[in-house]
């Protein structure tokens, strides 16, 4: 479905920008608050870090420190200085001011696409980065506040963002569209590989707008040393991190995006890029991007009624007042609220013009919004095709894979999870890891052959699943920003449940039966706990890293731990039946895996009994 660029694309497409997260995680959710629990405890640590700081130096210790924890956080920026392979494809006249169709290359072959809006006139001006948010039909949402900008002289860079559009992943020429779905899902589809890898798919995004300023500096209309940066949602996500950490930004203007992780962690949680492993358990809240890029002027925009809610937004511009006032710039740090859901309305769009005219501009310049000629996105397609081509992120995120990790220890943080105990007569006991309603199948089953079963939901389920490729990623996120792995916690389950059952009176040994991206939980546990004595996986995924070699999977969010791609095979004590890749399909595997050969129950009880053995 298409849109027209108008005044209100943006709030046409907001749920595009983020799926009902309820789905993924109901608000009142035990394990949710558990978690939350925990975040608000590093957020209170933090918070008094920052009430001790009241010196100059002290300020710059903490910017240093921040700056190299975001770098180390997201793995660096790419090392990459080659030629950007600018092409300009065409140029529209629109009279008051011109738009170039624009392309350029972050890294090799890696394409981004781009409409750059300057002034008719010759002249040198002050530029604009415009980084888009997560609406699938990419630059064009920037249209009308890029044509007002370059009324106002300003040379304007409006760019698509990975997956948003002509930049689709996994794009598929026959559908015209990408296999893996809207924007975000493909942000999800990279941002699991990335964070495996050691980092966080935010370095991409934030080195396309790196290079992006590359290219507007490389421009004769554009002064270098007057560079702005906005945008909204997404767009407002990667202003920040832009502004932060590039020394060119002389002023940011994000929208819709600031909060503090005081409210926004049991909330909106973002997406891949939007959420980095560690990040609160290292110290740190969305104020630190503000705090590293004082004291230059930084605005916070928001609306009324956005699921990114003034009131946590107001936590970021109230600490980062304080700050500001430290170095007598409080007059550079400003917050305005427009009314409506999330977007840029009116009076937000002017506030943006107007800081950029004030900080980087003429400073005399009206604010006052004009109208413009609106054209269709298709009109503003850079490429004949609509999509750009070259390479997909994944495999520049395959090339950051290190060797094979060994398996973590597993957390010590017990937590009540949804248990049912199936009394059996022989000295076998299983532990059976359970995704929905208490006891399964398989549990059953193996009730039936006399053996006592404790059939277990690990901590997060049972939860309505977000109808997506991505799985349960809401949590797994949570749980990465705090330090932890969910996939490591659920495997703690499984170990403590094993514990029990060894406990019980005439159990002699005790194993554990997983399906589906659960096995690699299992795994973790049997490679952990010495009171299991044997693991069966079943259809489960049979490599993580093979994640690394597609573009497209589902639930691996479900196995994520941060920086680590574990190489585990069939064994004595793990018996592997069905194994598949990451979309479930059952496929041939060299190894000591077993198949079904047939898919009737009588097979079953052949797998059954090999287990037991």
């Amino acid at each position: 479905m298409k849109f027209h660029a108008s005044a209100t694309v943006l709030a046409i497409t907001a749920a595009l920008a983020f799926p009902a997260l309820s789905l993924a995680q109901p608000a009142n959710e035990p394990f949710l608050k558990w978690l939350d629990a925990t975040a608000q405890k590093q957020l209170a640590a933090r918070d008094a870090t920052i009430r001790a700081i009241r010196t100059p130096e002290q300020v710059a210790a903490r910017k240093q420190y921040v700056r190299a924890k975001l770098l180390e956080l997201i793995g660096g920026l790419p090392n990459y200085q080659g030629p950007l392979n600018a092409r300009k494809l065409w140029q529209k006249d629109m009279g008051r001011y011109v738009i170039e169709g624009i392309t350029y290359e972050s890294l090799p072959s890696y394409v981004v696409t781009a409409n750059l809006y300057r002034p008719r006139a010759i002249g040198r001006y002050p530029a604009v980065l415009f980084p888009l948010g997560h609406w699938d039909i990419g630059k064009a949402a920037a249209q009308r506040i890029a044509a007002n900008l370059a009324i106002k002289g300003f040379v304007v860079l409006a760019f698509d963002p990975m997956g948003q559009g002509e930049r689709q992943q996994s794009y598929d020429s026959r559908m015209a569209r990408s296999l893996i779905g809207g924007s975000t899902e493909q942000h999800f589809m990279n941002g699991a590989l990335a964070t495996m890898a050691g980092g966080n798919v935010a370095r991409y995004f934030i080195w396309d707008g790196m290079r992006g300023i590359d290219y507007l500096q490389s421009r004769e209309e554009v002064d270098p040393s007057r560079i702005g940066c906005t945008g909204c949602s997404g767009g407002g996500t990667q202003t920040t991190y832009i502004s932060a950490l590039d020394d060119r930004v002389k002023v940011a203007a994000p929208a819709c995006y600031m909060q503090s992780f005081k409210l926004l962690f049991s909330g909106t949680i973002g997406d891949s890029e939007q959420s980095f492993a560690n990040f609160i358990s290292s110290g740190l809240d969305q104020t630190d991007y503000v705090e590293l890029f004082s004291p230059k002027p930084w605005l916070i925009a928001n609306t009324e009624k956005d699921f990114f809610t003034p009131a946590a937004a107001k936590i970021v511009y109230e600490e980062a007042r304080n700050w500001y006032e430290m170095a007598g710039a409080q007059e550079k740090v400003k917050w305005v609220v427009g009314p409506g859901g999330h977007g840029t309305p009116l009076n937000v769009r002017e506030a943006i013009y107007d800081w950029m005219i004030r900080w980087i501009g003429d400073g005399q310049t009206s604010s006052k919004e004009e109208e413009i000629d609106m054209l269709p996105d298709l009109e503003l397609n850079v490429t004949p095709a609509g999509q750009v081509g070259g390479v997909d992120l994944y495999t520049h995120i395959a090339k950051e894979l290190k060797s094979p990790s060994a398996i973590p220890a597993l957390p010590d943080d017990p937590y009540p999870v949804n248990e049912k105990l199936l009394e059996g007569t022989g000295s076998t006991a299983v532990v059976v890891v359970e995704t929905g309603t208490l006891p399964g199948y398989r549990a059953e089953q193996l009730h039936k052959r006399g053996v006592t079963v404790l059939a277990i939901n690990p901590r997060g389920y049972p939860v309505t699943r977000y109808p997506y490729y991505s799985g349960d990623w809401a949590t797994n996120e949570r749980a990465w920003l705090i330090g932890k792995s969910l996939p490591l916690m659920r495997a703690a389950d499984i170990a403590a449940a094993a514990r029990k059952l060894k406990a019980r009176p005439g159990v002699d040994r005790v194993m554990v039966q997983a399906s589906g991206v659960g096995g690699w939980w299992a795994i973790y546990a049997l490679q952990n706990e010495p009171a299991i004595a044997k693991a069966w996986v079943d259809k489960t995924p049979h490599s993580i890293r093979a994640a690394f070699d597609q573009p497209v999977h589902q639930d691996l969010h479900d196995v994520v731990i941060p920086g680590v791609v574990p190489d585990v095979k069939p064994s004595r004590r793990l018996l592997w039946t069905d194994p598949t890749d990451w979309m479930r399909n059952v496929i041939k595997v060299p190894g000591e895996y077993v198949y079904r050969q047939v898919i009737y129950d009588d097979d079953s009880e052949r797998l059954i009994t090999l287990f037991l053995k």
